[in-house]
């Protein structure tokens, strides 16, 4: 059917993206590939109802220059950034970017497809996006003040130090509060927080 959606992976890599076909292709989402952002854009493919999943370090344009230029083109898909460089400054300027999702590699087959599935359900205009982020406001709301104010130097990308001296706190207690947080925000990563305090600030 020409309005089913399909998934557009940009990897260099071309381990990583015959992977990632193969494991779209056996969950039955239809999907094309390209091995460069600069490619991508020059084939000017129809993105109606499809989502973008795109490494971020490649040679031309990287995965957030792509999402600047589809942003200023007006392209208004959901895109997931995967990458093996991951840090919180570049989840934080991905998901400044509008980025959907922000995936680190080696990822996960299952936390993948759900990213993807999550994507293209936000897409087609499901309620599943606005019940993932009220599921996000429900735990930050189970935070206690402090928590909170932990969570939110983590978010900006702050060291533990530069948190304690900030509250006028230890940094050990910085330590404590910080598993508290991931463990109440049920995070894996410090990315994976970013983007739910992102998500948590979306109207």
């Amino acid at each position: 059917m020409a309005s089913e959606p399909i998934v557009y992976v940009i990897d260099d890599d071309d381990g990583a993206r015959h992977s990632l076909e193969f494991l779209l292709d056996c969950a039955g989402i239809r999907v094309r590939s390209f091995a460069s952002a600069d490619a991508f854009l020059a084939a000017s493919p129809p993105l109606a109802g499809g989502c973008v999943v795109t490494d971020v370090r490649m040679p031309g344009r990287s995965g957030i220059e792509l999402v600047e230029e589809m942003n200023r083109r007006g392209t208004d898909v959901p895109v997931i950034v995967i990458t093996g460089h991951a840090d919180v400054p570049l989840a934080i300027q991905a998901m400044h970017a509008g980025v959907a999702d922000f995936i680190e590699k080696p990822f996960d087959e299952q936390i993948m497809l759900a990213a993807i599935q999550r994507a293209l359900a936000r897409r087609a205009g499901s309620e599943a996006a606005q019940a993932e982020r009220q599921t996000i406001v429900d735990r930050i709301a189970g935070l206690s003040g402090r928590e909170r104010e932990v969570m939110e130097g983590l978010a900006k990308g702050e060291a533990n130090k530069a948190i304690a001296y900030d509250l006028g706190i230890s940094a050990r207690t910085v330590e404590v509060y910080r598993a508290n947080v991931m463990m109440k925000m049920q995070a894996k990563t410090l990315s994976d927080l970013v983007r739910m305090v992102t998500l948590a600030r979306i109207n």
